[in-house]
Protein backbone atom coordinates (compact mmCIF):
# COMPACT_ATOMS: atom_id res chain seq x y z
CA UNK A 1 0.00 0.00 0.00
CA UNK A 2 1.12 3.85 -0.59
CA UNK A 3 2.57 5.48 2.15
CA UNK A 4 0.38 9.10 2.63
CA UNK A 5 2.45 12.03 2.49
CA UNK A 6 2.46 14.78 4.64
CA UNK A 7 1.80 18.02 3.48
CA UNK A 8 2.90 21.61 5.08
CA UNK A 9 2.07 25.25 4.19
CA UNK A 10 3.95 26.75 1.22
CA UNK A 11 6.27 30.07 1.69
CA UNK A 12 5.79 32.70 -1.37
CA UNK A 13 8.95 34.56 -1.40
CA UNK A 14 8.74 37.94 -3.57
CA UNK A 15 11.92 40.12 -1.72
CA UNK A 16 15.31 39.73 -2.00
CA UNK A 17 15.52 39.92 1.66
CA UNK A 18 13.11 36.94 2.63
CA UNK A 19 14.32 35.23 -0.24
CA UNK A 20 18.14 35.19 1.53
CA UNK A 21 16.89 34.78 4.98
CA UNK A 22 14.98 31.75 4.24
CA UNK A 23 17.80 29.79 2.12
CA UNK A 24 20.31 31.52 4.90
CA UNK A 25 17.72 28.91 7.21
CA UNK A 26 17.90 25.68 5.02
CA UNK A 27 21.68 25.80 3.75
CA UNK A 28 21.99 22.67 5.64
CA UNK A 29 19.87 20.50 4.34
CA UNK A 30 20.75 17.30 3.17
CA UNK A 31 18.42 17.16 0.50
CA UNK A 32 16.40 19.83 -1.79
CA UNK A 33 13.78 18.85 -4.16
CA UNK A 34 13.47 22.13 -6.91
CA UNK A 35 10.94 22.71 -9.45
CA UNK A 36 10.58 25.12 -12.52
CA UNK A 37 7.33 27.32 -14.20
CA UNK A 38 8.18 28.58 -17.56
CA UNK A 39 5.47 29.83 -19.67
CA UNK A 40 6.81 28.40 -23.15
CA UNK A 41 2.99 28.10 -24.37
CA UNK A 42 2.50 31.90 -23.61
CA UNK A 43 5.77 33.85 -24.28
CA UNK A 44 8.13 33.64 -27.27
CA UNK A 45 11.02 33.29 -24.65
CA UNK A 46 11.07 30.68 -22.16
CA UNK A 47 12.56 31.71 -18.52
CA UNK A 48 12.02 30.90 -15.30
CA UNK A 49 8.41 32.27 -13.92
CA UNK A 50 8.44 30.63 -10.71
CA UNK A 51 10.74 28.38 -8.61
CA UNK A 52 9.63 26.22 -6.22
CA UNK A 53 11.96 24.77 -3.08
CA UNK A 54 11.52 22.08 -0.75
CA UNK A 55 13.22 20.51 2.05
CA UNK A 56 11.65 17.51 4.28
CA UNK A 57 9.76 19.81 6.36
CA UNK A 58 9.19 23.35 4.52
CA UNK A 59 8.59 24.22 0.98
CA UNK A 60 9.16 28.09 -1.04
CA UNK A 61 8.16 29.30 -3.64
CA UNK A 62 10.53 31.73 -5.39
CA UNK A 63 9.06 34.83 -7.32
CA UNK A 64 12.12 35.34 -9.64
CA UNK A 65 10.78 38.29 -11.66
CA UNK A 66 11.48 40.13 -8.17
CA UNK A 67 13.74 38.16 -5.52
CA UNK A 68 16.75 39.15 -7.56
CA UNK A 69 19.46 36.84 -8.58
CA UNK A 70 19.78 33.96 -5.66
CA UNK A 71 23.21 33.24 -5.61
CA UNK A 72 23.03 31.34 -2.42
CA UNK A 73 20.91 29.06 -3.71
CA UNK A 74 22.66 28.62 -7.00
CA UNK A 75 25.66 27.81 -4.54
CA UNK A 76 23.57 25.50 -2.43
CA UNK A 77 23.00 23.68 -5.73
CA UNK A 78 26.32 23.30 -7.05
CA UNK A 79 27.23 21.93 -3.44
CA UNK A 80 27.97 18.10 -3.61
CA UNK A 81 26.88 18.48 0.05
CA UNK A 82 23.19 18.61 -0.84
CA UNK A 83 21.63 15.86 -2.95
CA UNK A 84 18.86 18.00 -5.40
CA UNK A 85 15.89 15.79 -6.42
CA UNK A 86 14.02 16.63 -9.79
CA UNK A 87 11.22 15.18 -11.89
CA UNK A 88 12.15 15.16 -15.21
CA UNK A 89 15.35 17.09 -14.70
CA UNK A 90 16.28 17.97 -18.52
CA UNK A 91 14.53 21.11 -18.54
CA UNK A 92 14.89 22.40 -15.40
CA UNK A 93 18.45 22.37 -15.89
CA UNK A 94 18.44 23.84 -19.02
CA UNK A 95 16.62 27.05 -17.55
CA UNK A 96 18.18 27.22 -14.54
CA UNK A 97 21.48 27.28 -16.97
CA UNK A 98 19.93 29.92 -19.44
CA UNK A 99 19.10 32.27 -16.89
CA UNK A 100 21.19 31.77 -13.65
CA UNK A 101 24.42 29.91 -15.11
CA UNK A 102 24.12 27.57 -12.47
CA UNK A 103 25.01 23.99 -13.01
CA UNK A 104 23.39 21.70 -9.92
CA UNK A 105 25.30 18.51 -9.18
CA UNK A 106 24.78 15.32 -6.90
CA UNK A 107 21.48 15.04 -8.85
CA UNK A 108 18.39 12.63 -8.67
CA UNK A 109 15.98 12.58 -11.11
CA UNK A 110 12.54 10.62 -10.03
CA UNK A 111 11.60 10.02 -13.69
CA UNK A 112 14.60 8.38 -14.73
CA UNK A 113 14.49 6.20 -11.63
CA UNK A 114 10.86 5.12 -12.63
CA UNK A 115 11.72 4.49 -15.85
CA UNK A 116 14.87 2.31 -15.17
CA UNK A 117 12.12 0.42 -12.69
CA UNK A 118 10.64 -0.66 -15.51
CA UNK A 119 7.55 2.10 -15.21
CA UNK A 120 5.84 2.65 -17.65
CA UNK A 121 3.24 5.65 -16.49
CA UNK A 122 6.54 7.94 -15.33
CA UNK A 123 4.31 11.35 -15.07
CA UNK A 124 4.63 12.86 -11.85
CA UNK A 125 1.23 12.77 -10.45
CA UNK A 126 1.01 8.91 -11.24
CA UNK A 127 4.59 8.65 -9.04
CA UNK A 128 3.04 10.10 -6.25
CA UNK A 129 -0.67 8.23 -6.55
CA UNK A 130 1.23 5.02 -6.67
CA UNK A 131 3.78 5.65 -4.17
CA UNK A 132 2.55 8.08 -1.54
CA UNK A 133 -1.52 8.07 -2.30
CA UNK A 134 -1.80 10.79 -3.47
CA UNK A 135 -3.83 12.01 -6.54
CA UNK A 136 -2.69 15.80 -7.98
CA UNK A 137 -4.93 18.11 -9.30
CA UNK A 138 -3.10 19.28 -13.11
CA UNK A 139 -5.48 21.74 -14.24
CA UNK A 140 -2.68 24.23 -14.77
CA UNK A 141 -0.45 22.32 -16.73
CA UNK A 142 -0.66 24.96 -19.05
CA UNK A 143 -1.30 28.12 -16.61
CA UNK A 144 0.65 31.41 -18.14
CA UNK A 145 3.21 31.39 -15.39
CA UNK A 146 4.03 34.92 -15.99
CA UNK A 147 0.76 36.60 -14.85
CA UNK A 148 1.39 38.63 -11.86
CA UNK A 149 -0.28 38.34 -9.44
CA UNK A 150 -0.41 34.51 -8.88
CA UNK A 151 -3.66 33.43 -7.83
CA UNK A 152 -3.58 31.30 -4.25
CA UNK A 153 -5.09 27.91 -6.28
CA UNK A 154 -1.89 27.99 -8.97
CA UNK A 155 0.73 28.84 -6.23
CA UNK A 156 -0.84 25.66 -4.03
CA UNK A 157 -0.56 24.17 -7.41
CA UNK A 158 3.24 24.96 -7.93
CA UNK A 159 3.69 23.79 -4.12
CA UNK A 160 2.98 20.06 -5.18
CA UNK A 161 5.34 19.63 -7.64
CA UNK A 162 8.36 19.64 -4.76
CA UNK A 163 6.50 19.07 -1.46
CA UNK A 164 6.30 15.42 -1.96
CA UNK A 165 9.55 14.76 -4.32
CA UNK A 166 11.61 13.74 -1.89
CA UNK A 167 9.48 11.02 -0.27
CA UNK A 168 9.01 10.23 -3.90
CA UNK A 169 12.87 10.21 -3.92
CA UNK A 170 12.83 7.96 -0.74
CA UNK A 171 10.31 5.38 -2.44
CA UNK A 172 12.01 4.95 -5.72
CA UNK A 173 15.63 4.51 -4.48
CA UNK A 174 14.61 1.63 -2.18
CA UNK A 175 13.40 -0.18 -4.96
CA UNK A 176 16.05 0.55 -6.94
CA UNK A 177 18.51 -0.82 -4.37
CA UNK A 178 15.83 -4.02 -3.72
CA UNK A 179 16.31 -4.36 -7.63
CA UNK A 180 20.26 -3.97 -7.71
CA UNK A 181 20.09 -1.13 -9.75
CA UNK A 182 21.24 1.79 -7.63
CA UNK A 183 24.00 1.75 -9.66
CA UNK A 184 22.15 2.43 -13.02
CA UNK A 185 20.84 5.37 -11.36
CA UNK A 186 24.04 6.80 -10.56
CA UNK A 187 25.35 6.35 -14.16
CA UNK A 188 22.23 7.92 -15.47
CA UNK A 189 21.75 11.20 -13.00
CA UNK A 190 25.74 12.04 -13.33
CA UNK A 191 25.63 12.04 -16.93
CA UNK A 192 22.64 15.07 -16.71
CA UNK A 193 24.90 16.87 -14.85
CA UNK A 194 26.27 18.35 -17.50
CA UNK A 195 22.99 19.46 -19.01
CA UNK A 196 22.78 23.12 -20.46
CA UNK A 197 21.27 25.70 -22.23
CA UNK A 198 22.45 25.66 -26.15
CA UNK A 199 22.41 28.70 -27.67
CA UNK A 200 22.04 29.18 -31.51
CA UNK A 201 20.86 31.70 -33.77
CA UNK A 202 18.10 30.06 -35.01
CA UNK A 203 18.63 30.42 -38.35
CA UNK A 204 17.32 26.72 -39.37
CA UNK A 205 14.78 26.48 -37.20
CA UNK A 206 12.31 26.07 -40.22
CA UNK A 207 14.20 23.19 -41.38
CA UNK A 208 13.07 21.53 -37.88
CA UNK A 209 9.32 22.09 -38.54
CA UNK A 210 7.63 18.73 -39.17
CA UNK A 211 6.74 18.81 -42.97
CA UNK A 212 9.65 20.60 -43.91
CA UNK A 213 11.40 17.74 -45.57
CA UNK A 214 8.39 17.19 -48.09
CA UNK A 215 8.81 20.67 -49.63
CA UNK A 216 11.16 21.82 -52.69
CA UNK A 217 13.95 23.76 -52.13
CA UNK A 218 12.07 26.86 -53.84
CA UNK A 219 9.29 26.60 -51.15
CA UNK A 220 11.86 25.93 -48.09
CA UNK A 221 12.91 29.23 -48.92
CA UNK A 222 9.69 30.66 -48.75
CA UNK A 223 8.97 28.65 -45.69
CA UNK A 224 12.44 30.42 -44.18
CA UNK A 225 11.31 34.26 -44.91
CA UNK A 226 7.54 32.96 -43.07
CA UNK A 227 9.11 31.29 -40.33
CA UNK A 228 11.66 34.74 -39.81
CA UNK A 229 8.18 37.11 -39.80
CA UNK A 230 6.21 35.02 -37.54
CA UNK A 231 9.60 35.35 -35.14
CA UNK A 232 10.05 38.95 -35.36
CA UNK A 233 5.92 39.22 -34.50
CA UNK A 234 6.16 37.19 -31.49
CA UNK A 235 8.99 38.63 -30.60
CA UNK A 236 7.67 41.72 -30.75
CA UNK A 237 4.43 40.83 -28.71
CA UNK A 238 6.48 38.18 -26.56
CA UNK A 239 4.38 35.53 -27.54
CA UNK A 240 4.77 32.38 -28.55
CA UNK A 241 4.89 31.40 -32.17
CA UNK A 242 2.25 29.34 -32.88
CA UNK A 243 -0.18 31.48 -31.04
CA UNK A 244 1.03 33.85 -34.41
CA UNK A 245 0.73 31.48 -36.67
CA UNK A 246 0.55 27.82 -37.11
CA UNK A 247 3.22 25.49 -38.36
CA UNK A 248 0.50 23.89 -40.76
CA UNK A 249 -0.15 27.38 -42.39
CA UNK A 250 3.20 28.43 -42.73
CA UNK A 251 3.80 25.09 -44.36
CA UNK A 252 0.55 25.26 -46.71
CA UNK A 253 1.28 29.17 -47.73
CA UNK A 254 5.12 28.14 -48.86
CA UNK A 255 3.71 25.28 -50.55
CA UNK A 256 1.61 27.39 -52.51
CA UNK A 257 2.96 30.48 -52.79
CA UNK A 258 0.08 33.16 -52.96
CA UNK A 259 0.89 36.36 -54.54
CA UNK A 260 -2.50 37.89 -53.46
CA UNK A 261 -4.37 38.53 -50.66
CA UNK A 262 -7.37 36.55 -51.70
CA UNK A 263 -5.01 33.43 -52.41
CA UNK A 264 -3.70 33.87 -49.22
CA UNK A 265 -7.28 33.74 -47.44
CA UNK A 266 -8.07 30.61 -49.13
CA UNK A 267 -4.65 29.12 -47.65
CA UNK A 268 -5.99 25.96 -45.26
CA UNK A 269 -5.34 27.50 -41.22
CA UNK A 270 -4.83 30.58 -42.19
CA UNK A 271 -7.35 32.72 -39.85
CA UNK A 272 -9.15 35.13 -41.45
CA UNK A 273 -8.07 38.31 -39.24
CA UNK A 274 -4.56 37.39 -40.14
CA UNK A 275 -4.71 38.01 -43.62
CA UNK A 276 -6.26 41.06 -42.61
CA UNK A 277 -3.94 42.37 -40.32
CA UNK A 278 -0.61 41.08 -41.63
CA UNK A 279 -1.59 40.19 -45.41
CA UNK A 280 1.05 42.65 -46.92
CA UNK A 281 3.92 41.67 -44.86
CA UNK A 282 2.85 37.69 -45.24
CA UNK A 283 3.01 38.39 -49.26
CA UNK A 284 6.14 40.25 -48.87
CA UNK A 285 7.40 37.15 -47.05
CA UNK A 286 6.61 35.10 -50.04
CA UNK A 287 8.11 37.33 -52.50
CA UNK A 288 11.24 37.39 -51.19
CA UNK A 289 11.23 33.36 -50.60
CA UNK A 290 10.36 33.95 -54.10
CA UNK A 291 13.28 35.76 -54.99
CA UNK A 292 16.30 33.55 -53.70
CA UNK A 293 18.79 33.25 -56.48
CA UNK A 294 18.52 29.14 -57.33
CA UNK A 295 22.05 28.68 -56.28
CA UNK A 296 21.01 30.42 -52.73
CA UNK A 297 18.18 28.10 -52.35
CA UNK A 298 18.43 26.67 -48.39
CA UNK A 299 18.40 22.71 -48.72
CA UNK A 300 18.99 20.61 -45.79
CA UNK A 301 22.38 19.77 -44.02
CA UNK A 302 23.59 16.39 -45.24
CA UNK A 303 23.58 13.21 -42.83
CA UNK A 304 26.74 11.49 -42.25
CA UNK A 305 27.45 9.12 -44.27
CA UNK A 306 28.40 6.04 -42.94
CA UNK A 307 29.84 3.07 -45.01
CA UNK A 308 27.46 0.27 -44.64
CA UNK A 309 28.44 -3.14 -45.79
CA UNK A 310 25.68 -5.52 -47.32
CA UNK A 311 24.70 -7.23 -43.99
CA UNK A 312 24.53 -4.25 -41.38
CA UNK A 313 21.05 -4.27 -41.12
CA UNK A 314 21.03 -7.95 -40.81
CA UNK A 315 23.69 -6.98 -37.67
CA UNK A 316 21.51 -4.54 -36.41
CA UNK A 317 18.60 -6.70 -36.59
CA UNK A 318 20.56 -9.46 -34.43
CA UNK A 319 21.48 -6.98 -32.25
CA UNK A 320 17.75 -5.88 -32.09
CA UNK A 321 16.47 -8.94 -31.19
CA UNK A 322 18.93 -9.10 -28.41
CA UNK A 323 17.54 -6.12 -26.88
CA UNK A 324 13.62 -7.04 -26.92
CA UNK A 325 14.70 -10.29 -24.98
CA UNK A 326 17.04 -8.84 -22.29
CA UNK A 327 14.24 -5.96 -21.91
CA UNK A 328 11.77 -8.46 -21.82
CA UNK A 329 13.45 -9.95 -19.08
CA UNK A 330 14.15 -7.44 -16.82
CA UNK A 331 10.82 -5.98 -17.11
CA UNK A 332 12.29 -2.36 -18.78
CA UNK A 333 11.35 -0.71 -21.99
CA UNK A 334 13.07 -1.82 -25.20
CA UNK A 335 13.86 1.57 -26.49
CA UNK A 336 15.17 3.01 -22.89
CA UNK A 337 17.46 -0.03 -22.15
CA UNK A 338 18.97 0.63 -25.12
CA UNK A 339 18.12 3.05 -28.42
CA UNK A 340 17.78 1.89 -32.03
CA UNK A 341 20.78 4.54 -32.76
CA UNK A 342 23.42 3.22 -30.04
CA UNK A 343 22.39 -0.63 -31.29
CA UNK A 344 23.49 1.25 -34.81
CA UNK A 345 26.41 2.42 -33.66
CA UNK A 346 27.17 -0.94 -32.61
CA UNK A 347 26.90 -2.12 -35.58
CA UNK A 348 29.33 0.20 -37.54
CA UNK A 349 32.15 -0.30 -35.29
CA UNK A 350 31.76 -4.34 -34.52
CA UNK A 351 33.63 -4.07 -31.34
CA UNK A 352 35.23 -7.71 -30.59
CA UNK A 353 35.69 -7.90 -26.68
CA UNK A 354 34.04 -6.34 -23.69
CA UNK A 355 36.55 -3.12 -23.83
CA UNK A 356 35.65 -2.21 -27.24
CA UNK A 357 32.48 -2.05 -26.38
CA UNK A 358 32.76 0.25 -23.66
CA UNK A 359 34.56 2.49 -25.70
CA UNK A 360 31.74 3.49 -27.83
CA UNK A 361 30.60 6.73 -26.10
CA UNK A 362 26.93 6.40 -26.58
CA UNK A 363 26.32 2.89 -24.50
CA UNK A 364 26.37 3.71 -20.46
CA UNK A 365 28.21 0.88 -18.64
CA UNK A 366 25.61 -0.61 -17.00
CA UNK A 367 24.17 -1.18 -20.70
CA UNK A 368 27.41 -3.56 -21.70
CA UNK A 369 27.41 -5.18 -17.92
CA UNK A 370 23.57 -6.27 -18.74
CA UNK A 371 23.89 -7.08 -22.55
CA UNK A 372 27.01 -6.95 -23.37
CA UNK A 373 28.01 -10.56 -23.57
CA UNK A 374 24.38 -11.48 -25.65
CA UNK A 375 25.67 -8.38 -28.38
CA UNK A 376 29.23 -9.85 -29.19
CA UNK A 377 27.60 -13.21 -29.63
CA UNK A 378 24.54 -11.76 -31.68
CA UNK A 379 27.13 -9.81 -33.95
CA UNK A 380 28.67 -12.34 -36.03
CA UNK A 381 31.08 -10.22 -36.63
Amino acid sequence: MPVRSQAHTPVYLDTPAGADRFLASIRDAPALAVDTEGASFHRFVDRVYLLQLSTASVTALFDPLTVGPLDQLGQMLADRAAEVVFHDADYDLRLLHQDYGWHPTHLFDTRVAAQLLGIRVFGLAALLQRYLGLKLDKKHQRADWSMRPLPPDMRDYAAQDTMHLLELRDALAQDLEQAGRWSWAEEEFARIEGTHWENGDGSDAFLRIKGARDLTRRQLAILRELVSWRDDVAREKDRATFRVAGNEALLETARRGPRTREELATVKGMPRGMVDRQGEALLAAVEQGLAVPDDKLPRFPRAPRWDRDPDFEQRVNRLREVRERVARELDLDPGFLVSRERLEAIARRKPASLEELRAIPELRAWQVDVLGDALLAAGGW
